[in-house]
Parts: structure tokens; C-alpha cells; sequence
């Protein structure tokens, strides 16, 4: 999904700094990829989110790379279950970390530069921070704190910084075996009865960034009607 943001930005004239953890091959080929479109055009820049001073270094990467800071796009995260009973320590710290810790520093890292440029920050978020995902517990108590850490940013950072996220429904479905069954009943549950696909939240993403300079502290559930 993020590097289908990736791609759809770009397309749209943008230069950007793509953040990684693990993934430096796909990383590598989606920056080159992209560099033979227009050279310079994207750099990549592996870190550890939830390590101290690590937001502080990617603002500044961007910076270097390209001289400004436009958009803030928050969409690393881990997902996985944790029924209540086997819940560790571990687990908390990743679960919030990256849903929650991660975009709160990144977002303060990152608000000096973005008000000068009258900027945007982007918060993928979830269904199921409103709608809780059984046996995910601390995955959908850290997306309802991002939810309302999006909200509150953007009162805090209005009016020079518009802040909104995305609320993916079923576009991609979890790694590792899922039972075709509840693929389906899932998908029943949408309105259009459909899966989505990364385009439908990049072409969002955009939206906020190109098309809607009236629009802060929202969440656009992109779900095909799941939520209702």
C-alpha cells in the first residue's frame, strides 16, 4: 500500500523520501524504478521508527534530499493478534509503537518544516478503530489512539498544517493463510460487496493532497461501505 502511494504521488509530479525497516530490496526497485522516470526523484532511508532520535533524522534526510518538507505520510505498521491472556510486554510496545508512538513523534519532527510550507500530514488508520477486530485487541486500541491523535493534531497544528487519515476497509488482506471463508464474509459485509485495492487508498491520499485545501481533522473511511 505504501508503495502504491509511492507510485500514485510521484505520478503527480512529486519528489519523496521512502522509509523502510526490513524491506531495502523493495525499496531499491521502487526508487529506481521510479529514478529512471525522472532521476533524483525519490531516495530511500532505512531506520528503526520507535528508535529515539530516528524521526528527527528522517525529517532532516528529506530535507537535505530535496530542500523542503510538503506532506507527512504515516503509514508503517505492524499488525497481528493478540488475544487477551497471551498479550507480552513485547507486543504492546510494537503494537502502539508503531501505530501510535511512531506518527505522534514523526508529526512533531516534522512541524516546523511542514508549516512553512502550509503542509499535510496523512494518518493510516483502520476500520477498526472504531469497529474492533476480534482477538486484535491492542492492534485496535493503537489505531483508535491514532484516530484521535489525528483529530487532535489537527486542531493543535491548524491553521498552518491540514492533518486527516485514511480508514483502509478490506484492500489487502493480512500476510500468511487466511480462511476463504472469512474472506467472504468479510467482503459481504462491505456495501459494494467488493474488495478494495491500494490504488483505491492512494488515490485518496492524493485527494487530500492536490484537491482539498478545506479539509483537516478527518478520516476517510476508504472501506467500500464496510463501516455502515
Amino acid at each position: 500500500m505504501g508503495a502504491e502511494i509511492v507510485r500514485t504521488l510521484h505520478a503527480a509530479g512529486a519528489k519523496l523520501l521512502v522509509h523502510y525497516r526490513s524491506s531495502a530490496a523493495a525499496a531499491i526497485t521502487l526508487a529506481d524504478d521510479l529514478n529512471q522516470i525522472r532521476p533524483g526523484s525519490v531516495a530511500i532511508h532505512a531506520a528503526n521508527l520507535l528508535a529515539e532520535g530516528t524521526p528527527e533524522t528522517l525529517i532532516a534526510a528529506a530535507v537535505m534530499e530535496f530542500g523542503r518538507l510538503d506532506i507527512l505520510i504515516n503509514n508503517a505498521s505492524s499488525f497481528y493478534p493478540t488475544p487477551v491472556g497471551q498479550i507480552t510486554q513485547a507486543q504492546w510496545d510494537d503494537l502502539i509503537g508503531s501505530n501510535l508512538k511512531a506518527p505522534l513523534f514523526m508529526a512533531q519532527a516534522a512541524a516546523p518544516r511542514l508549516r512553512a510550507q502550509r503542509g499535510l500530514i496523512i494518518n493510516m488508520v483502520d476500520i477498526h478503530a472504531v469497529r474492533p477486530l476480534k482477538a486484535h485487541p491492542v492492534y485496535c486500541a493503537a489505531k483508535a489512539g491514532l484516530a484521535m491523535l489525528t483529530r487532535s493534531l489537527a486542531r493543535e497544528l491548524g491553521p498552518e498544517i491540514r492533518v486527516n487519515g485514511i480508514a483502509p476497509g478490506p484492500v489487502l488482506w493480512p500476510e500468511g493463510d487466511m480462511d476463504e471463508a472469512l474472506k467472504r464474509e468479510i467482503i459481504d459485509k462491505t456495501a459494494l460487496k467488493r474488495v478494495g485495492s491500494p490504488q483505491d487508498i492512494a488515490r485518496t491520499a492524493l485527494f487530500l493532497a492536490q484537491d482539498a485545501p478545506y479539509i483537516t481533522g478527518q478520516i476517510i473511511a476508504v472501506d467500500g461501505g464496510r463501516s455502515i
